[in-house]
């Protein structure tokens, strides 16, 4: 799929808010740039969100929460995460159960934390566009708009 305006990352996310249910994991992976925090933002705001929801590059988590938003949600940045173990405190685990991950550079962990994700990749082409490519797990394939 290809991104050609940043419109069409906040379009991408909005629909994504359409199938996302509690439990679910959205990775987006890609260089700085890339349109992650947009997909991130357009999702956030078709679940409710009233303002432009800020990256959470500094907090690293950013919850929200009914009625802020139609589901719990935790967006999550990892690019500054250095070491795993870190992770731990940051109660990723606990949250899956009733709240929608969207995470940010989760490459920054093993891959065994993101099994059950719907995995994001977004590439910058030379023409600016994005091209996304998606690797859509089991608990998704029902869902996942582009099947």
């Amino acid at each position: 799929m290809l991104l050609s305006t940043p419109e069409d990352s906040l379009d991408l996310g909005r629909k994504l808010a359409a199938i996302v249910r509690p439990g679910d994991v959205i990775a987006l992976s890609g260089p700085l740039g890339a349109g992650k925090t947009s997909i991130a933002r357009g999702l956030l705001a078709a679940l409710g969100l009233e303002e432009e929801a800020p990256s959470p590059s500094f907090a690293i988590v950013q919850s929200y929460e009914p009625p802020e938003v139609r589901l719990p949600v935790l967006h999550v940045d990892l690019y500054r995460i250095e070491d795993p173990d870190e992770a731990e405190e940051l109660g990723l685990d606990d949250a899956r159960a009733n709240s929608l991950l969207i995470v940010e550079w989760p490459e920054r962990l093993d891959e065994h934390w993101w099994r059950d994700a719907l995995w994001l990749t977004l590439d910058v082409t030379p023409d600016g566009a994005r091209a996304l490519t998606a690797k859509v797990p089991a608990a998704w394939k029902d869902r996942w708009l582009l099947t």
